[in-house]
């Protein structure tokens, strides 16, 4: 029988995570984790027990009250996650499956109308797929199993066995979920989407056209240069077009690999469709070629049923209210971590930012987020987002080198892959959006119209081609509004000091 909190006093860390205050004892997963020697990857938010009478945070640790102490059972640390930390499917599927159905039982039977012994009921025969030996209940309210207080909800799906309703935002194959901050609350009052449209409505449609297709362009370029690559235009420009068609077919495998093969150009070094072997993102040993792996995929024949649940959650919440921007969270940052393929996941992981924002009606029509460059701009913190989840699923993973110097996962992780918490990646992406909506794209229009005010005024003091107009207000931009030398003693080398000083005027008047 596992035995709770003894000697937890003892204690200084938790599973590399922050030293506990002297006294304090784990609560609720924590505990839970301990002492059953779960191994999980650690929830981002602990809670413990400690000796003040006030509530309060010590670093990764929800502090709490001594009476809020929970009875050191099962039961009692299972009741206080529930209900101060919301669902951890990660960690109860880990509990479930190395506890014996009996010790669940006599739990429920002794509170067979109690709200958290229903939920506990419930989620076991949804993780494992197995009916416990209970009749069906016929007393109590139906309550939720995900507190809406806690965490984002998906659609309430009534189950009259246990009287639940069922508001997971996912499907057994693919449930991640999110925790509501302060951060996520405050993003999504700002009507992001409302305030996007408001820009929009007040820009002239051709230059909305213009503006849209700069962006197109600037998206589809950021997201190769995020991967390190400069392809030739022609490519760059074919993925754009495949980005500015986000939303407008169903999203299925068949799509999914449709779009690897629009990015890989040269099919002859690469396998394409889902990987037939394992995966890995990271370096090889220079000497040796050993795998150095910074994340590692999931393993082969787990790629269709990750994905199939992927595809049915995005299915359930598309039509749900299920925020936009936690919607591509979730789709978007999980496809990423399951790595399905052998090269073009990165590009198709932005592309699923841009699909679930335009199929929810986040986007204006017509117009694309270029969220894949504001993400080059903030290039650190989107490998400390992606590290947030990679990292400490290292630990958790068991691997040996193959003789092509790949992977191979010798145990199963596909749990690691569909329970995990996206708060992290949430927030790191509503902060993208945020500055799209309130910075990129009214920054892209203005600079259209003081564009358009300058062209106007070279072309009425000097007569000069379009072409030639165009370069010239390029090479004043790349150069704070001055001729360079280059500019004047080449492609301009024909205008005055006079005519020179009067268009970095004019430059300088509208731009600043």
């Amino acid at each position: 029988m596992a035995i709770y909190n003894q000697n937890s006093h003892h204690k200084t860390i938790f599973h590399g995570f922050s030293v506990l205050e002297a006294g304090a004892t784990l609560a609720g997963y924590s505990a839970i984790i301990e002492a059953h020697k779960l191994r999980v990857p650690v929830p981002d938010n602990l809670c413990a027990i400690g000796t003040k009478h006030k509530k309060y945070m010590l670093d990764h640790w929800q502090m709490f009250t001594p009476r809020h102490k929970p009875e050191e059972t099962l039961y009692g640390h299972l009741t206080f996650a529930l209900k101060y930390e919301g669902i951890d499917l990660a960690v109860l599927n880990a509990l479930f499956q190395i506890i014996k159905a009996n010790e669940l039982e006599t739990i429920i039977c002794s509170e067979p109308t109690g709200s958290y012994s229903r939920r506990l009921w419930f989620l076991w025969e949804w993780l494992r797929g197995e009916k416990l030996d209970i009749p069906d209940a016929t007393m109590g309210n139906f309550v939720p199993i995900v507190n809406a207080k806690l965490q984002y909800t998906g659609k309430a799906i009534p189950s009259r066995r246990q009287r639940i309703s069922n508001n997971l935002p996912g499907t057994h194959n693919f449930c991640p979920l999110i925790r509501k901050t302060a951060k996520l609350e405050r993003y999504i009052e700002e009507k992001l989407s409302v305030a996007a449209v408001n820009h929009i409505g007040q820009t002239h449609p051709d230059l909305l056209g213009r503006a849209a297709a700069f962006l197109l362009l600037k998206d589809s370029k950021a997201s190769y240069a995020i991967e390190g690559e400069t392809p030739p235009h022609s490519r760059v420009e074919r993925w754009g077009r495949a980005i500015g068609d986000a939303g407008k077919r169903k999203l299925s495998i068949l799509e999914l690999e449709y779009l690897q093969a629009l990015i890989i150009a040269d099919d002859r070094f690469i396998e394409l469709g889902l990987r037939t072997e394992g995966g890995f993102v990271g370096e090889h040993e220079r000497d040796t070629g050993m795998p150095m792996p910074d994340h590692i995929s999931a393993k082969p024949e787990d790629l269709k049923l990750l994905l199939s649940g992927l595809i049915g959650t995005y299915d359930l919440l598309k039509k749900s209210d299920f925020d936009a921007v936690l919607l591509a969270t979730i789709i978007a940052f999980g496809f990423v971590f399951i790595h399905p393929f052998e090269d073009g996941n990165g590009r198709i992981h932005r592309y699923l930012f841009h699909h679930a924002l335009a199929e929810k009606g986040f986007v204006p029509k017509g117009l694309v987020f270029p969220v894949s460059a504001v993400i080059l701009k903030r290039i650190e913190a989107y490998r400390k987002t992606l590290e947030h989840f990679s990292k400490p699923r290292l630990d958790f993973i068991e691997w040996r080198p193959t003789e092509k110097n790949n992977v191979e996962v010798l145990h199963e992780t596909i749990d690691l892959y569909r329970y995990f918490d996206a708060t992290a990646q949430a927030e790191f992406l509503f902060s993208c959006v945020e500055e799209t909506v309130n910075k990129t794209l009214p920054d892209e229009v203005e600079f259209l119209k003081k564009y358009d005010l300058l062209n106007e005024f070279i072309k009425n003091y000097i007569d000069m081609p379009d072409k030639l107009v165009d370069l010239l207000i390029r090479f004043l931009a790349q150069n704070s509004g001055q001729f360079s030398k280059r500019a004047r003693e080449h492609e301009f080398s024909k205008l005055t000091d006079v005519e020179i000083h009067a268009i970095e005027q004019k430059y300088t008047e509208f731009f600043g």
